[in-house]
């Protein structure tokens, strides 16, 4: 009798620790992410002088963004304190691997302090494909943006990689930046998920061999 007692116990324990297990588990098996928006654009020197309200940029609104993105960021799902995955493809760029970048900025409903947050890709130098996942509180004026009220445009800024104010249609050598065609990829993924590119429809794999940072 004590002996079945015994082996009882030990078989509950084992459902208990592999049940355990599972939970564990499950977050990173259940990935909360969504695309926030996917554009393939070309992209010329008149394009960025004629760009308003600010010159060499793309703006990305209306249909061009998730329609079903979260109003709010931060509840019932936690978006605000996750990552983001930039995926850069590009396609087009002329000669000479002159060194380009894109500014990717957060257009809240609602903002404060300086209003808005940004954060970019790579710098890179040639066509290809250019990928990497950045943490949502670590890129400049993230804290600007009230993550509850979500956001309604995404402001692409190209530059070369002198700085924040390195506007690629101000360079007196604007025909090693222009004319330009990418496609740009952002994913938003969830707190303490992990990125999953097959969750990701229509992502084609580049011929180019993959570059992460």
């Amino acid at each position: 009798m004590i002996l079945q007692k015994l082996s009882r116990r030990v078989k509950i324990g084992v459902v208990l620790i592999t049940i355990g297990q599972f939970l564990t588990q499950l977050p990173s098996a259940c990935a909360e992410q969504f695309v926030l928006f996917d554009v393939t654009f070309a992209y010329t020197k008149e394009d960025a002088d004629n760009s308003k309200p600010s010159k060499s940029h793309f703006y990305v609104k209306d249909n061009q963004l998730n329609p079903n993105r979260p109003k709010d960021w931060t509840s019932p799902v936690d978006y605000r304190n996750g990552t983001v995955h930039i995926r850069l493809e590009v396609i087009e760029k002329p000669l000479g691997g002159y060194p380009t970048t894109w500014s990717l900025c957060y257009i809240p409903n609602k903002g404060q302090k300086n209003g808005y947050g940004c954060t970019g890709t790579q710098i890179y130098h040639e066509t290809g494909v250019y990928e990497r996942d950045m943490s949502m509180t670590s890129f400049w004026e993230n804290d600007s943006i009230v993550w509850s009220e979500g956001i309604k445009q995404m402001d692409l800024v190209i530059k070369d990689d002198s700085g924040g104010q390195g506007h690629a249609h101000k360079r007196s050598d604007s025909e090693h930046y222009f004319p330009t065609k990418v496609r740009i990829t952002m994913v938003q993924v969830s707190a303490g998920s992990k990125y999953d590119p097959s969750l990701v429809p229509d992502l084609e794999k580049s011929k180019s061999t993959p570059k992460k940072n």
